[in-house]
């Protein structure tokens, strides 16, 4: 059994890579990890074994150190961080980041970091960040940034994450780490495999015949499955992901040559 490591399992893309990997136990040996007591509750109500969860804050990094063991096969990252719709910090007008222990420079760049630190040589860490990271001025940077005596504070989440992902191929020249880099367009809640999935990099959408910038949060989870899978074809990868729409195109189902 592959031993594998998933953070922000309480979480949606990562809660749906969690569940796929526990349904398959003669495969797989899953362990998610989550912020809070309240999110392990929730998974176990839902019917997930309690020891199939540890709670775990990923900006304590001898937290995250202490639940990687020698026997860790793949390490997958699905945390991020996620401004509250509608929440503003009263004293800076800045959004208010659900993560507790602050913003994309705490939980993207040194929680991300920490969990890349935590891994020894020969475990294939398998990273989801976003499209976006060719575009300095991507929506998602301008979230939450402000300039305050002409110096620029907050918000940079993509840029943050591209740090984090340069940092993680880096160790794998350093240290010995297999990575593979997931960066999904538009996440959507709807039904995975049900469409045509599309690779491309560096935010170019002429790949694939489609405009479409979107793809189902549970085919963005298969796709981390299937990169601990065939670490061989996946590992050493940076790549976006998108999806036509349902009905156009030949539904995906061989992960094997997709990329």
């Amino acid at each position: 059994l592959k031993k594998v490591i998933v953070t922000g399992a309480g979480g949606q893309t990562g809660q749906s890579l969690f569940r796929k990997l526990l349904a398959c136990p003669d495969e797989f040996e899953p362990l998610g990890l989550v912020r809070s007591e309240a999110s392990k509750a929730a998974l176990i109500e839902s019917g997930i074994s309690e020891s199939n969860i540890a709670v775990v804050d990923v900006t304590d990094r001898e937290a995250v150190a202490a639940v990687v063991g020698k026997d860790t096969v793949a390490f997958c990252i699905a945390t991020s961080a996620k401004p509250i719709p509608g929440e503003l910090d009263p004293d800076t007008g800045r959004p208010i980041f659900s993560f507790p222990n602050g913003g994309p420079d705490i939980v993207d760049w040194e929680g991300q970091k920490n969990q890349i630190d935590a891994c020894p040589s020969g475990v294939h860490v398998v990273l989801c960040s976003t499209m976006g990271g060719t575009d300095p001025n991507h929506p998602l940077n301008m979230l939450g940034r402000t300039i305050v005596d002409e110096k620029e504070i907050g918000g940079n989440i993509v840029k943050w994450k591209r740090k984090s992902e340069m940092y993680l191929i880096n160790k794998e020249k350093s240290d010995g780490l297999i990575y593979t880099i997931v960066h999904p367009g538009g996440l959507l809640n709807e039904p995975g495999s049900e469409r045509e999935l599309v690779i491309g990099v560096d935010d170019d959408l002429s790949y694939g015949d489609t405009e479409s910038r979107t793809v189902p949060r549970e085919d963005v989870a298969q796709i981390m499955l299937e990169s601990i899978r065939y670490p061989n074809v996946y590992g050493g990868r940076s790549f976006d992901l998108r999806a036509k729409p349902v009905g156009e195109g030949v539904v995906t189902t061989n992960f094997e040559t997709l990329i």
